[in-house]
């Protein structure tokens, strides 16, 4: 047996460069154009893919040639090309660890990636630790509450902040993954012998186990708790509230959300600048939407354009990065844009707004969630297809149109509550048996969910997988309008 020794002094040479904190070389326009040509040169299946759409790598030279290139997605290039032949020179086995996220049809699908591809990530968190949290002085906890297993959440983010403490941050780490009670048990224990706590998960997650914790006399306001989220856009009013609860003063420099993805990791992060920014947006609705194009209030991180370069294609992003599974033009269908960092502070200036400016003129990403009908709960994709089976289901289909609405709703407490609209058919009575057959329709969805939906089953808690049902007339003029394209969610 042959060690690779290549690839053993490639991943020394990326931990030498994290450890030294030498950013990728290079512009981002340079990077973008430098993984495309390796890309093309080594993945089979990509140089079969731009075969395929009529693209000689060759007469691709500058950055406007790059910005015509085919966009790929997991239809168009994911399900068409062996999973080996995604990697470089078709070496699967060069990939030292697999996730997988479940995709629209309930099938998984497998992202390969290596150490370096965690380095990568990394130094999205050690932003988020260090200027943020502070991280480079007190002794921290980091309490990794994102699910394990072969899901992308837990492991990675076990593995990246590992690595900053590796590199020199007083950084202890504890997993106990998605298990509320594992995460009350070890804090009380671990906690007190720390300056800070920080609680890493999904974010109507976290909000359960502070109010569980809270409930079980958890004193969070000793601890000195610092939250990251990922997966989901909240509100400000959201995060003002999860912070209180745990008696933090400061959520603008003790909260971080992280706009990742299972295809390629964290691509962006927020900051202290992006989150002021935020709130600035939020107090005024009207200009947020002008400046976003839109009345809902995206997620807004920064990103490096070197690691992680970003397009906006018509509305949706698209974004080209390194890792086991190489993605040049990468479609995800999540719908925002592209902010230039002076462009953004500019933007603030002209309407009285200075924000503190951040150590690095990283431009911002504006992320409203994915467009192809899919809601996020709990982290958790939740598919059109998988709450219709439980439309289908024989106690409940003969009443009901199979038309829906999923929406994920703030109660007033702040807990996120899975909520689907449904029509009724022609006929039934709106009023009669309303609650024994939202009861039933409840049940008959959960149920599908829980069989269609792997990340639904293990992301969600199980007293939270019951949606909540309402149910609609007919042709009702809000939800269900007669003559146009019906919507599966409110985005």
């Amino acid at each position: 047996m042959v060690v690779d020794r290549v690839r053993a002094r490639r991943v020394s040479g990326a931990f030498d460069a994290f450890f030294d904190s030498v950013p990728p070389p290079g512009s981002a326009e340079q990077a973008a154009m430098e993984l495309f040509r390796e890309t093309a040169a080594t993945v089979p299946a990509y140089r079969k893919f731009l075969a395929k759409h009529g693209v000689d790598p060759r007469t691709v030279q500058k950055l406007a040639d790059f910005q015509h290139l085919p966009l790929m997605d997991k239809a168009s290039y994911h399900h068409l090309y062996p999973l080996p032949e995604r990697c470089r020179d078709g070496r699967l086995e060069w990939c030292d660890l697999v996730s997988v996220s479940s995709g629209s049809s309930g099938t998984p699908t497998v992202w390969p990636r290596s150490v370096t591809d965690e380095l990568t990530v990394a130094r999205r968190f050690e932003q988020v630790f260090r200027e943020g949290f502070g991280a480079a002085g007190p002794s921290t906890l980091a309490v990794v509450c994102f699910p394990l297993g072969t899901w992308v959440g837990g492991l990675f983010t076990t593995a990246c902040v590992r690595h900053l403490a590796a590199k020199g941050y007083p950084i202890t780490t504890v997993a106990p993954g998605n298990n509320k009670a594992e995460i009350l048990r070890v804090l009380p224990e671990l906690a007190p012998h720390f300056q800070q706590v920080v609680l890493l998960g999904y974010p109507p997650f976290l909000k359960t186990v502070i109010d569980a914790g809270a409930a079980d006399g958890v004193p969070w306001a000793d601890y000195n708790v610092k939250l990251v989220f990922a997966g989901e856009v909240f509100s400000e009013r959201w995060r003002d509230i999860v912070a209180r609860r745990v008696g933090m003063s400061d959520p603008i420099h003790g909260t971080a959300s992280l706009y990742g993805t299972a295809d390629a990791g964290v691509l962006g992060n927020e900051t202290p600048l992006s989150i002021s920014v935020r709130r600035f947006f939020a107090a005024r609705p009207e200009l947020a939407g002008e400046v976003f194009g839109d009345a809902r209030l995206p997620t807004l991180v920064q990103y490096d354009p070197r690691s992680r370069y970003f397009e906006s294609d018509e509305g949706t992003l698209v974004f080209t990065a390194d890792g086991g599974v190489p993605l040049i033009r990468y479609s995800i269908g999540d719908e925002g844009g592209v902010i230039g960092y002076r462009e953004m502070l500019d933007l603030c200036a002209e309407h009285g707004f200075e924000p503190r400016p951040s150590s690095a003129e990283l431009p911002f990403v504006y992320v409203f969630g994915r467009s192809l009908f899919t809601v996020s709960f709990f982290g958790a994709n939740i598919f059109p297809e998988h709450v219709a089976a439980g439309f289908e289901q024989p106690a409940v289909s003969d009443w009901v149109t199979g038309k829906f609405v999923i929406e994920v709703v703030e109660d007033a407490d702040a807990e996120h509550r899975l909520r689907i609209t449904a029509e009724l058919a022609p006929g039934r009575d709106r009023e009669a048996d309303a609650d024994a057959d939202a009861t039933a329709l409840a049940e008959a969805v959960r149920d599908g969910l829980l069989r269609l939906n792997s990340e639904f089953t293990h992301y969600v808690p199980a007293e939270r997988q019951l949606p909540e049902i309402r149910l609609r007339a007919f042709e009702d003029p809000e939800y269900f309008p007669p003559g146009v394209k019906h919507r599966y969610t409110t985005g």
